[in-house]
């Protein structure tokens, strides 16, 4: 907590600076505002998160062009804020916005594309409708797999985002499939006392024991204890 102060009072003296010298209009404006939203965001207070978000959005909505990048990194930022806040019908719109921007302006391969996809299936998701999900999950894993060292762990975070979804439509041999793809890229990338292994161990314990297999979901959920 006392890092996220410090950052917020570094930010807030960058504000008042920018908002003396500068025009109200200025872009370097709605960066600072964008970070101090972060901050807000990062501390779980979203409507405060928002309120910058907001105003970041509407210098960036007047001094850019309406397919441009960052607007679309704004859109997303404020989805994200609506998504944590649970409001998926807000969140699906700005995430939607921000999409359409990265369609236009990017490469089809573009890891921000990747993570715009994986945005929309993680709302779809946890409204429950995981056709959708699914939809939208893979669209963003095709991306990572031709865009990325096939030991990053963004590929990881992936498998694990589709496994969930398995899991949760309770087909529990493709979530094992997707899991098991998870743990092999965390097995090889992170420490062995890393906590998304814990996380890893734990996901494929439990799908274990929704097969009923216990002795499978003991020795996962042993493994994830010990980390």
């Amino acid at each position: 907590m006392g890092d996220y102060s410090k950052a917020l009072e570094f930010y807030e003296k960058a504000l008042k600076i920018y908002e003396k010298a500068l025009p109200p209009n200025h872009p370097h404006l709605a960066t600072s505002y964008g970070s101090i939203g972060q901050v807000y965001k990062n501390m779980g207070n979203y409507s405060k998160a928002l309120e910058f978000y907001e105003k970041a959005l509407k210098i960036l909505e007047k001094a850019l062009p309406s397919n441009h990048p960052d607007l679309a990194t704004s859109y997303g930022s404020i989805g994200g804020v609506y998504s944590n806040m649970g409001d998926y019908s807000k969140a699906l719109e700005f995430y939607e916005k921000a999409l359409k921007i990265y369609e236009k302006a990017l490469p089809p391969n573009h890891p921000h594309l990747a993570t715009s996809y994986g945005s929309i299936g993680g709302v779809y998701s946890n409204m429950g409708d995981y056709s959708k999900a699914l939809e939208f999950y893979e669209e963003s894993h095709q991306i990572y797999e031709k865009a990325l060292p096939p030991n990053h762990p963004s590929l990881a975070t992936s498998y694990n985002n589709i496994g969930g979804v398995y899991s949760n439509m309770g087909d529990y041999s493709k979530a094992l499939e997707f899991y098991e793809e998870s743990l092999k890229i965390d097995e090889k990338a992170l420490p062995s006392n890393h906590p998304d292994l814990a996380t890893s161990y734990g996901s494929i314990g439990q799908v274990y024991k929704n097969m009923g297999n216990y002795l499978k979901a003991l020795e996962f959920y042993e493994k994830a204890l010990k980390i």
